[in-house]
């Protein structure tokens, strides 16, 4: 039986800056995956993606899992310490990969909740059946709200206001507990500094991130 986690230690980061992209040429249909690029990135490094005919890989957040040239490397499976196998992937036709700064630290959230993930189901029932049937469709995006307490001099949170003035594509690094799991995802953050609260107690103020695409985690 694991051992349960408690919602302590919780560090927030969110993407400070992009590196330069690195084309990506091609990625192989392998276990592991090979992405072919002239790169500068090492192990550990985090990347974000973008790439068009291998789509479970685009838009989303990886650590660089091996590097055995200056123009390929690899990504580090999810939750593992294996690379990710992209067999059965559909065919990558463009794309490249950005190395992640995550440089901005969001210390003021007191609360966090996430929701989504769940399918819009499509309705496959016939006209002989008196009985519906339908099959998953589109996974709706993961939210993440958080609670911050209100402060408009933070570095986090006027951070988070320009993501969301700008309506930027984030990357985000979640850190539970020290030296705990990571989850890594980029998505839309939507924060008007909004202070909120009852008399007499604390002044909060809430935001949503939106993600693009699943997450992805690793064990630490």
């Amino acid at each position: 039986m694991s051992t349960p986690r408690k919602m302590s230690n919780v560090s927030i980061a969110m993407q400070s800056a992009l590196g330069v992209a690195k084309t990506i040429t091609a990625i192989s249909k392998a276990a592991p995956g090979v992405i072919t690029a002239t790169h500068d990135f090492s192990v550990g490094d985090f990347v974000a993606l973008e790439v068009l005919g291998m789509s479970q890989l685009n838009g989303k957040v990886y650590r660089v899992g091996a590097v055995s040239t200056t123009v390929s490397f690899q990504l580090a499976d999810v939750a593992t310490s294996t690379l990710v196998d992209t067999t059965n992937f559909d065919t990558f036709t463009s794309g490249n990969a950005k190395k992640i700064t995550f440089g901005n630290s969001i210390t003021t959230a007191s609360n966090i909740s996430m929701s989504g993930g769940d399918f819009d189901f499509i309705d496959t029932t016939v006209i002989h059946s008196n009985q519906k049937t339908q099959i998953p469709g589109a996974a709706n995006p993961i939210k993440v709200d958080l609670t911050h307490l209100w402060d408009i001099s933070d570095a986090g949170q006027i951070a988070m206001k320009q993501a969301s003035d700008l309506q930027t594509q984030m990357a985000f690094k979640f850190t539970f507990g020290t030296g705990g799991p990571i989850m890594v995802f980029t998505g839309y953050v939507g924060y008007v500094a909004a202070p909120t609260g009852s008399a007499q107690d604390k002044i909060t103020s809430p935001s949503t991130i939106t993600a693009f695409g699943a997450p992805n985690y690793y064990a630490a």
